[in-house]
């Protein structure tokens, strides 16, 4: 709750607001706004979205949510978030935290052999970066192919119609970088 009651007054700081400002905004007297920035009282909901529309922000901004993605930004491999499976066998991997002020995506693709990305990598506005880290893999981008293989590196507009193969006889594995990040 302290925590809480920081963001909110470093935000309200940060945007030259005076206290009395911002409580006649979100319709809150001064002293109970004074109390919910040193932890003192907790905000309702409502107060909570009124304070945030006001500063500027969202809700999730005040109590933390970003917080994971700046106070802790490294994932260790074996913490990495496990998000789907197929039915041919491409497993997908998230490799950062959330966040909302994100500008990318990071995955790791597992393919089984002879799996594909179906359902895995998916068509949408932005760009993707593919570095293969092990095996074997054909790439399908509109109607030609490519085959990549360990350490190859693939970057092309995600809008267009793509997808990926492992043609080798044991499990290919790449990473993949997406701009804009996907709503998962």
């Amino acid at each position: 709750m302290k925590r809480l009651g920081e963001r909110i007054k470093r935000k309200r700081e940060s945007l030259h607001m005076q206290l009395n400002e911002l409580s006649a905004k979100v319709g809150v007297s001064s002293s109970a706004l004074s109390q919910i920035e040193k932890a003192k009282a907790f905000p309702s909901i409502v107060t909570l979205k009124s304070i945030a529309d006001s500063l500027y922000t969202s809700v999730g901004e005040l109590i933390g949510e970003n917080e994971i993605l700046t106070n802790n930004p490294l994932v260790k491999f074996d913490q990495k978030s496990f998000v789907e499976k197929n039915e041919s066998g491409a497993s997908l991997f998230l490799l950062s935290n959330h966040g909302n002020g994100k500008q990318m995506d990071t995955f790791l693709i597992d393919l089984e052999p002879g799996a594909e990305t179906r359902g895995i990598m998916k068509n949408h506005p932005g760009q993707e970066f593919c570095f293969l880290l092990k095996g074997k893999v054909e790439f399908k981008l509109d109607d030609k192919s490519y085959v990549l293989e360990k350490h190859d590196s693939f970057y092309f507009n995600s809008g267009r119609s793509h997808s990926v193969i492992n043609i080798a006889g044991s499990n290919s594995q790449f990473l993949l970088i997406v701009t804009p990040p996907e709503n998962m």
